[in-house]
């Protein structure tokens, strides 16, 4: 950490505006580079540009920053060129106004999805209604969603993704990882502080996906260590923080119980409930009781479980997932949400999305035990990559010379964290960072928000994982739902109530 510290003091942060500009003449390094056998790395480039617009009802005047930020080694060598978006409201700095510095998941997502859909000041409209996006043109429009009226926003795009990258011979690996790559963002937050001079304003981080394990593993960089940077706030969209919930590996039972509940969502959303329920909340409060009881108590028996009571609980969960009692019974009551996606609408020859149960989509065929490709996935994806790269480079006028890296350009990710368990992605727990974060900081707060169609990061998984010992209990962790999927935004009544939301939990403060 005391590395990373003098890397943060002694590097370059966010320069000024248009193009940055180190402190040594160009020509000066590139000699120096020759003389060191090295390539020459050229200054960082930042546009500036000047916008309004009207967000949350209030007319707002903002500058944007869009560009890199130099990540560099105790000499102060450059080692990779991290790119952010930031919205800044423009005036006379006050002191009381939040920033907050947001970023997506994958691992190896760029923050074009909490931008392009939810919080930045201009968004990508598709379809509310869970139908595919089609091919461009896409409706970019004024985003009067946009958290513009409460905080200053920073969209950051960690080493492998959008156009952010490694250096010279830097070998981009170095930053993925769960702590390698919270290091470095950790690292960007303090140099954006340096630069703007807003150490001493109220904070808030988040992401979405695997950007709330991001955001778990970010907070113990930040205040792990007595230099903090203390934080006034968690969002965590669309959480995943225990992946040994995600594992379906034999013997795991505790994967079964918590993705029930959201396949009793799906189920009551496609009409796969006899009599269902008025409201999905009141079918998904009847399956959370019935998994987190009866049924996890009979996957626990294993081969003890009675036949008697396996007949019971075999009806209740056809019930609850809409699948055949032939189908459960031969899956040994354990359904696997890969199967379940198959399987729910095979008679109309559909299947569900994962991150979005709501999308439907057509196989190849129709036997398989499997889906081609997520619906959910493929029904968004043209959209957000056009409008991103639309607004960075037009928009924004920052218009590099890469290829955006929406999503997957990170590869062998290191899910290792110190002191944590062996056996990887399976095993990881970052849920205690924000347990020891609450408990060491009596201002910080922590949002959640999950839909009840995400299969990606279940609701009912999220409840979970930060209920556990070592999580205060004051009311300080508080929850919202949606009736959408992993990216509520994409339906426009949820995008109004997420920003609704999540500009109460800002000012609440």
């Amino acid at each position: 950490m005391k590395k990373l510290l003098v890397a943060a003091v002694s590097a370059l942060a966010l320069a000024g505006p248009v193009m940055a500009q180190d402190a040594a003449p160009a020509g000066a390094r590139s000699d120096a580079a020759r003389v060191r056998g090295e390539a020459a790395i050229p200054p960082p480039v930042m546009s500036e540009t000047r916008h309004t617009g009207v967000f949350g009802g209030q007319r707002i005047a903002y500058r944007a920053l869009a560009g890199e930020t130099y990540l560099k080694d105790k000499d102060g060598k450059p080692l990779a060129a991290m790119v952010s978006y930031s919205y800044i409201k423009e005036g006379p700095t006050d002191p009381n106004r939040p920033v907050t510095f947001l970023w997506n998941g994958g691992p190896g997502s760029g923050s074009l999805w909490l931008h392009m859909g939810a919080f930045g000041p201009k968004r990508v409209v598709v379809p509310s209604d869970a139908k595919d996006d089609g091919a461009a043109p896409y409706p970019i429009i004024d985003n009067v969603e946009s958290l513009l009226d409460v905080t200053d926003i920073v969209f950051i795009d960690p080493i492998g993704t959008g156009f952010s990258r490694a250096l010279g011979d830097k070998d981009p690996a170095d930053y993925w990882g769960v702590t390698k790559d919270a290091k470095s963002i950790a690292e960007f937050i303090r140099l954006w502080l340096n630069e703007h001079g807003r150490w001493n304003a109220p904070k808030f981080i988040g992401g979405e996906s695997y950007g709330t394990t991001r955001s778990a593993a970010v907070i113990n960089e930040l205040e792990g260590t007595y230099t903090d940077v203390a934080i006034n706030g968690i969002l965590l969209i669309s959480s995943i923080l225990d992946f040994s919930l995600a594992s379906e590996a034999q013997g795991n039972e505790l994967g079964f119980v918590t993705s029930l509940p959201s396949m009793a969502a799906a189920a009551w959303y496609h009409d796969k409930v006899p009599n269902k329920p008025a409201t999905v909340e009141q079918f998904v409060a009847e399956a959370r009781a019935w998994a987190i009881g009866p049924y996890a108590s009979a996957l626990l028996k294993g081969n003890s479980l009675p036949a008697d009571e396996r007949a019971v609980i075999l009806q209740q969960l056809s019930y609850y997932t809409g699948i055949s009692q032939t189908y459960l019974s031969n899956a040994n009551l354990r359904l696997s949400t890969s199967r379940f996606y198959k399987e729910l609408l095979r008679d109309r020859g559909l299947t569900v999305g994962r991150l979005d149960a709501r999308y439907t989509g057509v196989d190849y065929d129709n036997a398989g035990d499997r889906s081609d490709n997520d619906p959910s996935f493929y029904g968004i994806d043209g959209a957000y990559t056009a409008a991103m790269n639309a607004w960075a480079r037009e928009g924004l006028k920052y218009s590099p010379d890469v290829v955006y890296s929406s999503i997957g350009g990170t590869r062998n990710w290191d899910w290792t964290i110190p002191n944590g368990p062996r056996g990887g992605a399976e095993y990881l727990n970052v849920a205690p960072y924000i347990g020891r974060a609450l408990r060491e900081n009596s201002s910080l707060r922590v949002w959640v928000g999950q839909g009840y169609y995400d299969f990606a990061t279940p609701f009912f998984g999220a409840e979970y994982s930060l209920n556990r010992p070592g999580f205060p209990t004051d009311g300080r962790i508080e929850w919202h739902y949606y009736e959408s999927g992993h990216m509520m935004y994409v339906r426009e009544a949820d995008l109004k109530k997420l920003s609704s939301d999540i500009r109460a939990f800002i000012r609440a403060r």
